[in-house]
């Protein structure tokens, strides 16, 4: 698999206090088997579906304990870059680029209205091995309460251009690269409490959005959304017994007629 094109969502994982039980979750929801836990890297520990690397989990660092949560990683050729970039456009590097190993490098950044992302500059590890399949990443959307602050940023970072969804029940942009939709950007309105931050939310692909709700909450997991069906696929939006929110979506189930699209100048 090629490196991916700058800007590309390419890898996610999430720090959980409960290594363990977060496996047994997501081993069970979305069918996933994990790796060996590296002790020189913090005891991450890759998951794969089918044999596929599509996550990692990892406890958290010592004083870093908290909230757990998803973080999306996206690809560049040039991590210190973006790094500058992303202050020079009014953000925040949370943690300074570095090596990891001879897998590639990395920082973590927050933009101007609080949503935190990674960047990964791939060596050996060149992110997922696969996507929009069952049991792997399928979609991300930032989730903002500021969303001229994002559609000012993110594009300044990475090459987006941004497209609006013509739908007048939702603020909703698109974040292309050349003609691939790679990033949705969602406005967060009332139904949004004022405690959940901003986010990039990922979706993983199941097979039936339906059972993997049901499993999820019977594992104590929390429904936040869904399911409903929509012209992309039917999708939920979750948290795990650890807090952390992410969605499932089944891209085989759609239903209605997809929105119109109009360029941002």
């Amino acid at each position: 698999m090629a490196v991916q094109p700058e800007g590309t969502p390419c890898w996610a994982d999430a720090m959980f206090g409960d290594v363990e039980g977060a496996k047994s979750f997501y081993g069970d929801v979305l069918g996933w088997t994990f790796g060996e836990a590296s002790s020189e890297y913090g005891n991450y520990t890759q998951a794969y579906s089918k044999g596929k690397a599509v996550a990692a989990v990892v406890p958290p660092m010592p004083g870093a304990e908290g909230q757990s949560a998803w973080c999306l990683y996206l690809a560049s050729p040039d991590v210190a870059a973006v790094a500058g970039k992303v202050r020079d456009n009014g953000g925040e590097v949370l943690m300074e680029p570095m090596q990891v190993g001879d897998f590639g490098s990395m920082c973590l950044a927050r933009d101007p209205g609080g949503v935190v992302f990674g960047v990964w500059q791939a060596g050996t590890h060149e992110g997922f091995e696969k996507r929009g399949e069952p049991g792997a990443f399928a979609w991300a959307e930032v989730f903002t309460r500021e969303p001229e602050k994002s559609d000012a940023f993110f594009p300044a970072v990475f090459p987006y251009r941004v497209q609006h969804l013509e739908d007048d029940a939702i603020d909703f942009n698109l974040y292309n690269l050349g003609d691939e939709s790679v990033l949705g950007r969602m406005k967060m309105g009332e139904e949004f409490p004022p405690e959940v931050p901003p986010s990039l939310n990922v979706y993983f692909a199941v097979d039936d959005c339906d059972a993997a709700v049901t499993k999820a909450t019977e594992r104590g997991g929390v429904l936040r959304f869904g399911p409903m069906d929509s012209p992309f696929g039917r999708f939920a939006a979750l948290s795990d017994p650890q807090g952390a929110s992410f969605s499932v979506i089944d891209l085989g189930r759609t239903e209605g007629e997809m929105p119109k699209i109009s360029d941002v100048d």
